[in-house]
């Protein structure tokens, strides 16, 4: 028998703490930083976003994510045979945060790890679980992707600090002999490192480099919107599938200029994209499990229906995975 994976339960979750384009222009006016709701607006999209409190760590959003994936697939964590965290913001430098969120959901003896493709993290993360429960290695996997970028953001940093929020995704995918992932497709190019990045790091107990997000956003805008398209058609053929058989396109919700020229490029109705970049701003790795979360609880993706998640991230990282729900 053709062993498949599944996904069989989706959750998410923000922080309280909601801050609009108003807030943030509150915030960031005694900084001498100039912005405005239009600006916003007019660039990317986004509205709102959510920071996390002080103390909050990636694991605790990830465990409340997790819980509600498992309530959805009625999943027992005992029953949990493998766990992969996307985040590049994990709890400490070591151990991985899927052992702290495994520790935490009173999980022991499988195997956890994390992985780190910036905002292309759970779409390799979903490709990973996928292949190992197609080998047999796992049978009910969580996957999460994890994230508070919040805490690297550069509040001088009119282009960049008003993108990024916080947050967190997760889905159950469970062993199947019906197709759930029909294909997947990932991607990196190293060459693009500087283009987005935080180049800092820890030596001797000191920062050192630069620990704050920098980014060249016309840069990424070019790049991601040829990107996006070929892999989505590189997946798509892989499955034997075209663009007409796509219910839902889940891209990255990072920027609402490249997920409309993205769906255009694959002539796909505007009404077809998931779009929550209005109000979760750019997640990193939680973005794509947040957005079908969202769409999974309002009724718009159902049982049978063909979804087309894809994400690019720092790395420069990109992938897509399609999948019947």
């Amino acid at each position: 028998m053709t062993r498949y994976a599944r996904i069989t339960g989706t959750g998410s979750t923000l922080p309280p703490q909601r801050l609009t384009n108003a807030d943030m222009v509150a915030m960031l006016a005694p900084r001498g930083v100039d912005t405005s709701d239009e600006w916003i607006v007019e660039r990317t999209g986004i509205r709102a976003r959510h920071f996390v409190a002080e103390g909050v760590y990636a694991s605790d959003l990830a465990v409340e994510a997790s819980q509600r994936a498992m309530t959805a697939a009625g999943v027992e964590p005992s029953e949990i045979d493998l766990i992969i965290v996307a985040t590049s913001t994990p709890d400490m430098v070591f151990p991985s945060t899927a052992a702290i969120l495994q520790h935490k959901l009173g999980i022991a003896g499988c195997p956890v790890f994390d992985v780190q493709a910036v905002c292309s993290g759970f779409i390799y993360a979903l490709t990973v679980a996928d292949s190992l429960i197609r080998s047999g290695t796992a049978n009910k996997a969580l996957v999460v992707g994890s994230e508070i970028f919040s805490r690297l953001l550069d509040f001088n940093d009119r282009t960049t600090c008003v993108l990024f929020g916080d947050g967190a995704g997760a889905v159950v995918l469970e062993s199947s002999d019906v197709p759930g992932i029909l294909a997947t497709d990932i991607h990196a190019d190293g060459k693009h490192t500087g283009i987005l990045c935080v180049p800092g790091h820890v030596s001797g107990g000191q920062i050192l480099g630069d620990p704050l997000l920098k980014m060249d956003g016309q840069a990424v805008f070019k790049l991601a919107v040829g990107v996006l398209e070929d892999t989505a058609r590189a997946t798509l053929a892989k499955a034997g599938k075209t663009t007409q058989d796509i219910d839902w396109l889940i891209p990255h919700q990072a920027n609402i200029r490249i997920m409309h020229s993205t769906a255009r490029k694959l002539k796909l109705p505007l009404d077809k994209v998931v779009v929550t970049v209005d109000q979760h701003g750019n997640t990193s790795a939680a973005s794509i499990p947040l957005a079908l979360d969202h769409a999974v609880r309002l009724g718009r993706v159902k049982k049978g229906d063909t979804v087309m998640l894809e994400g690019v991230g720092g790395g420069f990282t990109w992938g897509s995975v399609l999948l019947d729900f």
